[in-house]
């Protein structure tokens, strides 16, 4: 395990530097850990360094109460490229992740070499809703809403036939530190990405599975007409996290993207 501190807290992370030319950050979801990215990571590492680290709040790292915002879920990602010395990468990013790596291609466009965001958007629901959901889970805790969150993260053939892994991902969820949750909410919750979404100039990948019901086909279909000359994709019968239930396709549709030429 490897450990790095951030302007006083900790934020865990796994390094695998092999020397190649190319390195994948990858920037997981809300109530998530790096781990979701294994079989993704292990397909395209013989392609690329890689570097998987669970966001403030989640995982091995601290929770941060002074959170303000995905401006400081950046600023993590951004420190640890630097003081990782990467000097170029492509950043695959999931939801939240996703929003974030948005943020990054603002700040450190020199530094990002494609941009692959999986079922995200420049703007994901709306103040009711996350308002709603983070006073849930204040009153009643992650299993409050956990079911409800299974359903949105995979297809119903998906849980069907796959019972044990789904009780694994929703341990994942419910052991999530409940402060971590909400201010990654707070942060989704008050974030509109248009404007900036419409500035990246970076050649982008939007992926989006058919069964996503949190950011659905239309809703990435969107967020890839605002970015100029982006390319869309769907998986189809996956749910909100490709990386778990389709790794294969992810992985397809990445190593397709990633040995085109940049325009």
């Amino acid at each position: 395990m490897q450990f790095i501190d951030i302007n006083g807290h900790i934020i865990h992370y796994q390094w695998q530097n092999t020397g190649k030319e190319h390195t994948f950050v990858f920037i997981n979801s809300l109530g998530t850990d790096y781990r979701i990215w294994t079989a993704v990571a292990e397909a395209l590492q013989e392609y690329g360094n890689i570097l998987l680290f669970d966001k403030r709040g989640h995982g091995l790292s601290d929770v941060v109460p002074d959170t303000n915002g995905l401006a400081d879920f950046a600023n993590d990602v951004q420190t640890l490229i630097e003081e990782l010395k990467i000097k170029k990468c492509i950043i695959v990013g999931l939801s939240v992740g996703g929003m974030i790596a948005q943020v990054l291609a603002s700040r450190i466009p020199e530094k990002i070499e494609k941009l692959v965001l999986c079922d995200t958007r420049h703007k994901i629901g709306n103040a009711p809703i996350w308002n709603d959901r983070i006073k849930a889970v204040e009153k009643e805790g992650l299993s409050r809403i956990s079911d409800g969150v299974m359903q949105r993260w995979f297809s119903e053939s998906f849980r069907k036939e796959n019972k044990i892994q789904v009780t694994g991902y929703k341990n994942m969820l419910e052991r999530t530190t409940t402060l971590g949750y909400i201010k990654t909410c707070e942060a989704i919750r008050d974030a509109d990405l248009t404007e900036l979404a419409s500035q990246i100039k970076i050649p982008t990948l939007c992926i989006v599975g058919s069964e996503d019901k949190s950011t659905t086909v239309n809703e990435v279909r969107n967020l890839s007409e605002l970015i100029k000359d982006s390319r869309f994709e769907i998986i189809q019968g996956s749910g909100h996290i490709p990386c778990v239930d389709n790794p294969q396709a992810l992985v397809k549709l990445i190593y397709s993207f990633i040995d085109r030429p940049s325009k």
